[in-house]
């Protein structure tokens, strides 16, 4: 398996092409800001054929190159309905104040052709088995794409957690439609059943395991423990994404 990730943009966040192979057909998670060169590189570099964008949520550092890098390769964007209409109005996702100072510099809008995910489903694309699993907290329409252990034993469990869960810490919920409970919920119901061995591949950061993060990431441990009636409490511990 192929995945060839690099961070774009102001915010660094993580852009992700997966393919069977190199010189196959691929699926690219979440071009943001200033992502559309990286993308065209990686896809000539490992003589990739792009077949679909997908996005794990809606925030612009997310989304901003969806127009470009759908109309270069003919292909749709698959987003979470509640999330869909910030690709066309980032300040629905990040208030007045921060989408201001934006607006200016970034040509935001849908791609030609956009479908819309939901909890639960199988996607199939360009040879991959990707579940998808709602996972609000950081948006309404927050999602995680994760895949299973190759067959072949050449890659282990991945998840493709978003702004949901980083090395360490968890996304921001003080935007508009964030929601901590939510967020603390989705973590307890999505990544605390995964293998320890999962990959973990996240919207900004480094990659991670769900063992590492359940051992140390004190929002992970405090899910853990308000499913078991328990609670220790996060504290001031950082959070991040846009």
């Amino acid at each position: 398996m192929l995945i060839a990730g690099f961070p774009a943009g102001a915010w660094g966040t993580n852009c992700y092409l997966v393919a069977p192979a190199a010189g196959e057909e691929c699926v690219i998670i979440d071009p943001g800001h200033q992502a559309a060169e990286g993308v065209a590189e990686t896809v000539a570099k490992h003589r990739l054929k792009p077949v679909a964008v997908i996005l794990t949520h809606g925030h612009i550092d997310h989304v901003a190159s969806v127009v470009p890098v759908c109309g270069a390769h003919g292909v749709p964007a698959w987003i979470h309905p509640a999330d869909r209409a910030m690709m066309s109005d980032p300040e629905k996702g990040i208030g007045r104040s921060i989408g201001a100072q934006l607006m200016g510099e970034l040509t935001v809008g849908e791609p030609d052709d956009v479908r819309v995910l939901s909890d639960g489903a199988a996607l199939s694309l360009a040879g991959l088995d990707l579940a998808v699993a709602h996972a609000p907290g950081h948006t309404k329409g927050s999602v995680t794409f994760r895949l299973p252990e190759a067959p072949a034993g050449d890659i282990p469990p991945l998840l493709f957690s978003g702004d949901l869960l980083f090395a360490g810490s968890v996304g921001r919920t003080d935007l508009p439609g964030g929601d901590t409970a939510e967020l603390m919920e989705s973590l307890g119901r999505v990544c605390l059943p995964l293998d320890d061995s999962t990959v973990v591949l996240s919207g900004h950061g480094p990659q991670t395991t769900i063992g590492q993060e359940r051992a140390t990431n004190p929002y992970l441990r405090e899910a853990a423990a308000s499913r078991t009636g328990g609670g220790t409490g996060t504290g001031g511990a950082p959070r991040r994404g846009m």
